[in-house]
């Protein structure tokens, strides 16, 4: 089994039950090569999201005393979607511990969502040797101050509509996203997306398909623009 007592002094946690720290890093994929007849994470991952939408809810309920259900829904969906959790699990080498198959070791498209799902995973094994207190602890720590960046950036706003928004405001344009580029093979491949303001190219995002990409470029160029 992998060494996980480094990972778990830097999340200063000792968990009474190895195993259940071992499961959550093991991704579906390990189990039909190295790791036949081994249990994936998915069960507990499936767990670790439900404590996460309640530590969350709790949490944006207490900080926005004022805010109306529907900002609140909005800061939360912003707060523990795939690009938070894996910004976090980076964060924390969690992508140096999970197992899994050689083809998905080395494939671009999805990673961020493995290490999204994988930190979920690690949320549930927290709660079931460590109790809700201690999940809830560990994301306070380590997921939730980033909420003030969301506020401030508006990032609980849909980039592309925002970035359009504040483009008819200030120079009365509506943006334009072209293809770059891509690359990769066709089940692993990377667009890059560039948008413009008339004949100025702003920013360039990259992602798994072309929406994903607009968006990556649209948030850039949101950042460039300091429109927020």
């Amino acid at each position: 089994m992998i060494d996980l007592k480094k990972f778990e002094k830097k999340i200063g946690l000792n968990f009474k039950d190895k195993s259940l720290l071992e499961k959550a890093f093991i991704h579906r994929s390990y189990t039909n090569e190295g790791g036949k007849g081994m249990e994936h994470n998915e069960r507990i991952e499936f767990l670790g999201d439900a404590v996460l939408e309640l530590s969350a809810t709790q949490f944006l309920y207490d900080k926005f005393p004022q805010e109306t259900e529907g900002v609140l829904t909005a800061y939360r969906s912003a707060l523990v979607n795939t690009e938070s959790l894996a910004r976090v699990a980076k964060e924390l080498g969690m992508n140096d511990y999970i197992r899994m198959s050689k083809g998905e070791r080395t494939s671009v498209k999805g990673r961020d969502h493995i290490l999204a799902n994988t930190f979920e995973a690690l949320i549930g094994a927290i709660y079931l040797d460590q109790g809700f207190e201690k999940a809830d602890e560990f994301l306070k720590k380590h997921l939730f101050d980033y909420i003030d960046e969301i506020v401030a950036k508006k990032l609980y706003k849909d980039p592309k509509s925002y970035f359009q928004e504040q483009a008819q405001e200030h120079v009365r344009i509506t943006p334009e996203y072209k293809l770059v580029k891509h690359e990769g093979p066709d089940h692993d491949r990377v667009f890059v997306m560039a948008v413009y303001l008339g004949d100025e190219e702003v920013a360039r995002g990259e992602g798994s398909s072309k929406q994903k990409a607009e968006v990556d470029a649209a948030r850039k160029a949101l950042e460039k623009k300091n429109w927020f």
